[in-house]
């Protein structure tokens, strides 16, 4: 069983609640999300793992079970092009749970017109094979968000 903990500080609000539809609808797969704190922060790697796929708004690591999980840092920020996110990691790299993946600010996103919101998405899942869900209330980095079968 893999444990996903919070990549960031925040609000959970759960993924029916992220202001997209391929996230509230789950197509990407089952999860959560945290609405952040608006301060500038660094995204976590919520498992331990290799980073699978790095780009300045999102990430993926692969655990040792083989389980993806994506981290989405507010919605539509692709179209910022990098813009006010430092990457910490490489692709490829291999990643302790809580390690600094990404540096941004969830404020500057919402100036920049975008959500900040955070969905946490577990890859190839399905919702019966995630456990103890976390959608609402206050998490800190490194809390438990779910666990996975």
């Amino acid at each position: 069983m893999t444990s996903v903990t919070s990549p960031l500080a925040g609000r959970a609000i759960g993924l029916a609640a992220v202001p997209d539809p391929v996230f509230s609808g789950a197509m990407v797969g089952p999860g959560t999300a945290i609405d952040p704190v608006r301060e500038p922060s660094e995204a976590v790697a919520p498992v331990a793992g290799v980073i699978v796929s790095l780009h300045p708004h999102a990430f993926v690591v692969v655990d040792a079970d083989g389980h993806g999980v994506l981290t989405h840092l507010g919605i539509d920020t692709v179209q910022l092009n990098g813009e006010g996110f430092e990457l910490l990691v490489n692709k490829g790299d291999t990643v302790a749970r809580g390690q600094a993946v990404v540096r941004w600010n969830p404020a500057a996103v919402e100036e920049a017109g975008k959500s900040a919101v955070c969905p946490i998405v577990a890859l190839e899942a399905t919702a019966d094979s995630l456990a103890d869900l976390v959608e609402d209330g206050d998490v800190k980095s490194g809390d438990a968000l779910f666990s996975w079968q």
